[in-house]
């Protein structure tokens, strides 16, 4: 840690102006994990908290969740819907009509094209953050009318794509190619990664798998510990014969799944669901069962090392940027 002061001034960038936030930190839209618990902790730490529309088993729950997390903060958060193939048909219109109803005032969507709920979500003053793992999908994003894009690199956790392009090339891509914000996500968990994020051009970083590892993270502390304790080698990359590649915790289900995937032939999904399927991950969460199912995790794991508070974690991660910028760049010249 190169220093545990507390942040001297106060980092302004389009994304903190847009948003109406403190520090040009996001909280990553974490299925089960994004709940109001961890949503409100990041939002009073200065950052934006966002809750997971998904992760509430119907639209009327996720209305009772946003309630719920208003009464925990009075500072901006975010909802994040993501637009997926489900074996199990989900009301997509439903959850949206909740969010626009409930006053949201920013929504972070993600999977497929937001397009045909960019019209509702513009008519209700909402600001649209999109997530995206290309430069080609960034663009169609704005030209699509959204406010902001993450840029999601090779090291996040989740899906990354299929391009398997790293940060260090896609972040200075965007900063040539938008006119738009962005927010770089996927391996950032510290100062020198927010300021090699707005080194290279972003105007803020998104965090999944760091937020993951703080107290207020509503997730079982044996899952929280076996992240402190591993290193950046501990991901695999599954699904990738299906070309629907999910970067996740590297656990003995996920090793089973890549010896599926490594069989000639082609991978059935049938083969793997019962091992993968969402509901394994939650019970993992709650119960702390290690090789239940499985679970999204970046490479930057290789950079936690303890379990903070949301506020501790944010208070540090501006402290380190701000010295680094002040003193070592600042010194280079």
């Amino acid at each position: 840690m190169l220093g545990d002061n507390r942040p001297g001034g106060q980092m302004k960038t389009r994304v903190t102006q847009m948003l109406g936030i403190e520090h040009p930190i996001v909280q990553g839209g974490m299925q089960w994990v994004g709940r109001a618990e961890l949503t409100s902790a990041v939002s009073n730490a200065g950052a934006l908290g966002i809750l997971t529309a998904l992760t509430q088993p119907t639209p009327e729950a996720l209305s009772a969740e946003i309630a719920r997390c208003r009464e925990m903060t009075d500072k901006p958060f975010a909802v994040n819907l993501t637009i997926l193939p489900t074996i199990k048909p989900v009301p997509y219109g439903e959850y949206v009509d909740a969010i626009v109803s409930s006053g949201i005032r920013i929504v972070e969507t993600a999977g497929r094209n937001p397009e045909p709920w960019m019209p509702l979500f513009k008519s209700a003053g909402i600001t649209v953050i999109h997530k995206c793992t290309s430069i080609r999908h960034a663009l169609k994003a704005q030209s699509l009318g959204c406010d902001m894009v993450s840029v999601d690199g090779f090291e996040c956790a989740g899906h990354p794509g299929e391009d398997d392009v790293t940060n260090l090339i896609l972040l200075p891509l965007a900063a040539r190619r938008l006119s738009i914000p962005f927010l770089a996500s996927g391996g950032f968990a510290d100062g020198r990664g927010l300021a090699a994020a707005l080194a290279m051009g972003a105007d803020g970083i998104n965090m999944g798998t760091r937020f993951l590892v703080t107290k207020e993270a509503p997730i079982h502390e044996r899952v929280k510990q076996k992240m402190v304790e591993a290193s950046e080698l501990d991901t695999a990359l599954i699904f990738r014969t299906l070309r629907n590649t999910s970067r996740v915790f590297r656990n003995s289900v996920a090793e089973q799944v890549l010896a599926i995937e490594a069989q000639p032939g082609e991978t059935q999904f049938e083969d793997i669901a019962p091992m993968v399927k969402g509901v394994r991950g939650r019970e993992l969460f709650e119960s702390g069962d290690l090789d239940h199912g499985v679970w999204s995790a970046g490479m930057v794991i290789g950079l936690i090392d303890d379990i903070p508070t949301c506020k501790e974690l944010v208070e540090r991660i501006v402290a380190e940027a701000e010295q680094i910028i002040r003193e070592r760049l600042t010194n280079l010249l």
